[in-house]
């Protein structure tokens, strides 16, 4: 029995082709350590995510669902499988929460480049939007956001926003606020994006 039946988390991740993923740690890695890298990072969030029992969780893919990476991590893990749909993140995201909100009263969407994101923070996020709070964000330390968790669809928290960039915290404040949704911000995360991120990260374990 899950603490929160009521709720799912979604674990975005790309398929791990070397030259594909975790571009911005080339040539620092060659392609093949930067897609080493990326399964690593995966399988540490599902653990994380899957660690305390806490809800649902399923594996949105990109750009395919069929890899033997999300076969193997499906079979682990105990995970549903679903292809991400749409031409940009933010599209693929509202895409995500349109359809698990149908069955969920709570859904969190995580990616898996913040290693710094533990168990006690996705249930803080869990506990927050199950006593009413209508959105939930991690904010990353690059200005971006590395959990958004939300109790109903809203379309526009994810249009014409300026993913990649330091902007999309701020912007994604400022929307919150002109809809009058009541938020909650968990701790500072920071992504593994750069090498001095690796560094930090391999210095950590």
């Amino acid at each position: 029995m899950v603490k929160y039946p009521d709720a799912i988390i979604m674990v975005f991740c790309k398929t791990p082709t070397p030259g594909q993923v975790k571009t911005r740690l080339i040539p620092y890695l060659t392609g093949e350590e930067a897609a080493q890298l990326h399964c690593e990072l995966t399988e540490k969030t599902l653990r994380t995510a899957t660690q305390n029992r806490l809800c649902e969780v399923s594996v949105w893919c990109s750009p395919t669902i069929d890899h033997p990476f999300f076969t193997a991590l499906a079979q682990t893990y105990s995970v549903d499988k679903h292809l991400q749909q749409g031409a940009d993140l933010g599209e693929r995201m509202r895409q995500a929460f349109g359809q698990v909100l149908t069955r969920f009263s709570s859904a969190i969407i995580i990616g898996c480049d913040c290693p710094s994101l533990t168990s006690d923070d996705l249930e803080q996020a869990l506990g927050q939007l199950n006593q009413g709070k209508l959105c939930v964000l991690a904010p990353a330390e690059d200005g971006g956001y590395v959990l958004i968790g939300l109790k109903t669809p809203q379309a526009a928290l994810f249009e014409n926003m300026p993913w990649g960039t330091d902007k999309v915290l701020e912007l994604t404040r400022v929307r919150l606020q002109s809809l009058s949704l009541d938020h909650h911000e968990l701790d500072t995360q920071w992504d593994l994006d750069t090498v001095d991120n690796l560094k930090r990260y391999r210095s950590s374990l």
